[in-house]
C-alpha cells in the first residue's frame, strides 16, 4: 500500500483565505498527511488542514506564535521512511550538504525557503523543495507544491498549483 503525502511551503499567509482553502482542497485532495516546510507565517494557515494529520515547522517569515508552537526541523516516521523536515533558511551553495549535516540517517529531506521547486536523490536521499505554493515568483509564475508517495521506495514529483481565475 502506497501512503500519499503532501508537500508545500513558504505559503506567506496572515490567515487563510477561500482561494487558498480551495487550493488546498484541489491539491491535496488525496493525501492524508501534509508537510508543511515552513513561512506559514501565521499558525491559522495549518487549519486549512483540518481533518489530515499534519507536521510542519517555522521558518525565517514566521510570527512569534509559530516560531514558540513550531520546531526548526523534525524528523517523521511514515510507512517506514524517515524524513527530515525543516525551513532551510541560510543555505545558499550547496544546499544538500548544508541539509545533510541536519539530520541524521533518512531517507528524504524536505525543505523550503528558495521559492525554487526541487526534487532529486543525492547519496541515496530524495531532496524534495516544494517551491511556494501561491507563486511569488517574478512575471506571474504558477506557485508549486509536491506530492511524496511512499511504498516499497519512495518517491516525490513536483506539480503546478492550477490557476483558479
Amino acid at each position: 500500500m502506497t501512503t500519499r503525502i503532501g508537500i508545500l511551503s513558504d505559503t506567506h499567509l496572515i490567515r487563510p483565505d477561500d482561494h487558498f482553502r480551495q487550493l488546498v482542497d484541489i491539491c491535496f485532495a488525496d493525501v492524508s498527511i501534509i508537510l508543511h516546510a515552513g513561512d506559514l507565517t501565521d499558525l491559522s494557515v495549518l487549519d486549512a488542514f483540518r481533518g489530515r494529520e499534519v507536521h510542519a515547522v517555522h521558518g525565517n517569515m514566521c510570527h512569534g506564535a509559530c516560531r514558540n508552537n513550531l520546531p526548526a526541523k523534525k524528523v517523521i516516521h511514515i510507512a517506514g521512511f524517515d524524513i527530515g523536515l525543516l525551513h532551510g533558511t541560510g543555505y545558499r551553495h550547496h544546499v544538500e550538504e548544508h541539509l545533510l549535516r541536519e539530520f541524521d540517517n533518512v531517507d528524504c529531506i524536505v525543505s523550503g525557503h528558495t521559492h525554487q521547486p526541487a526534487c532529486h536523490r543525492l547519496y541515496e536521499i530524495l531532496f524534495i523543495n516544494p517551491g511556494s505554493f501561491l507563486g511569488s515568483g517574478r512575471f506571474g509564475a504558477p506557485g508549486t507544491y509536491a506530492i511524496l508517495e511512499a511504498g516499497e521506495t519512495i518517491t516525490g514529483q513536483i506539480l503546478e498549483v492550477p490557476r483558479l481565475f
